[in-house]
């Protein structure tokens, strides 16, 4: 197995998750409506968790979070956590890594349907290799890799661990 190089340590991505909910709360200032995160199944929930108890203080609105799961090998069935009411409401897609920006491009295609008032996106680490029209709205970390690298986010217990290049 190769040697995992990080790039994120558990400090840096609290760091990372502080900073990203300070500027989420800035984005959302004087937008009327509910605020869901919605986190892509597995470690995408764990950082819209995270995300969901740092915005809290800062925000006058209900924050709610859901998890959207998806088959990446035939993303053509994407199911939310929950049968909820998104119309007119501010959501937040957020993955672990983004790379070609397929994973994310197929979660959003639900959420359109449901005629939300806006809709961003946040990932923890971007990579540069994008082979799909997805840019974040937020980054925790924005790193060039080789196209054989991989970016692991490593979690445990509900937290976030780390992250390394594989």
């Amino acid at each position: 197995m190769p040697e995992k190089k990080y790039i994120l340590t558990a400090i840096e991505a609290k760091q990372k998750l502080r900073r990203m909910s300070l500027e989420i709360a800035e984005s959302l200032s004087g937008l009327e409506g509910p605020l869901f995160l919605i986190g892509v199944q597995n470690s995408g929930m764990v950082i819209a968790n995270e995300l969901g108890g740092l915005l809290m203080p800062y925000l006058k609105k209900s924050v709610k979070i859901l998890s959207v799961s998806l088959n990446k090998q035939s993303p053509d069935k994407v199911e939310l956590s929950e049968l909820v009411d998104l119309n007119g409401a501010n959501i937040i897609l957020i993955d672990d890594v983004t790379n070609s920006g397929k994973t994310l491009l197929y979660a959003l295609k639900p959420l359109l349907d449901a005629h939300p008032k806006t809709i961003q996106t946040l990932v923890m680490v971007e990579r540069m290799h994008k082979l799909f029209p997805v840019k974040p709205d937020f980054v925790g970390l924005s790193i060039s890799t080789t196209v054989e690298e991989h970016i692991q986010v490593e979690t445990i217990n509900g937290a976030i661990t780390g992250a390394y290049v594989v």
